[in-house]
């Protein structure tokens, strides 16, 4: 199963529209996870119709529109994989505690793969339950990332495997 890990694609506040490097990795994945910060309803709508499967969230970022749609966290069996989804998890400081604590192994109802977003910048740790967390960054607003990113990865028989954070082309600006 091949898996495109998205968060804060901000269309069409920070860029007009995704790339079409990401609109290739939407076709050729069978999930695509969506960590929130969408802005507009219309790239909801219009990844809900080119995905085979999505699995979102909203973020700070999203208003009225979005919310209604959009769960604040989300969880989905893909393969045998336990996803879970939210786009806030606070500060790096303490991430992998407070994650654990909600999503890991002593959590109610425990997760493999947290995937998260809001910072822009990419993550792939292991808290001490054993918890992937994973940030894509954001495939339109860099920040200070070097480039936009996004993260693209494979499940096979329940483990998450080929995990590889792709960096877009530079724009003009």
């Amino acid at each position: 199963m091949r898996l495109l890990l998205l968060a804060d694609t901000h269309v069409p506040a920070r860029a007009r529209r995704l790339p079409d490097e990401v609109w290739d990795a939407v076709a050729s994945a069978d999930v695509v996870v969506h960590a929130g910060d969408w802005v507009d309803v219309g790239l909801l709508d219009e990844m809900a119709e080119r995905a085979r499967r999505l699995v979102a969230v909203h973020g700070n970022n999203d208003g009225p529109a979005l919310r209604a749609r959009l769960p604040e966290a989300a969880r989905a069996d893909l393969a045998g994989l336990r996803v879970a989804v939210v786009h806030e998890t606070g500060a790096a400081a303490g991430r992998e505690t407070r994650c654990d604590a909600r999503f890991g192994a002593g959590s109610p109802d425990p997760a493999d793969v947290l995937v998260f977003g809001h910072s822009h910048i990419p993550w792939d740790t292991v808290t001490p339950s054993g918890l992937r967390l994973l940030n894509p960054g954001s495939p339109t607003d860099r920040r200070r990332q070097p480039r936009c990113t996004y993260v693209t990865a494979t499940v096979r028989d329940g483990v998450l495997d080929d995990v590889r954070l792709v960096a877009l082309p530079l724009r003009g600006t």
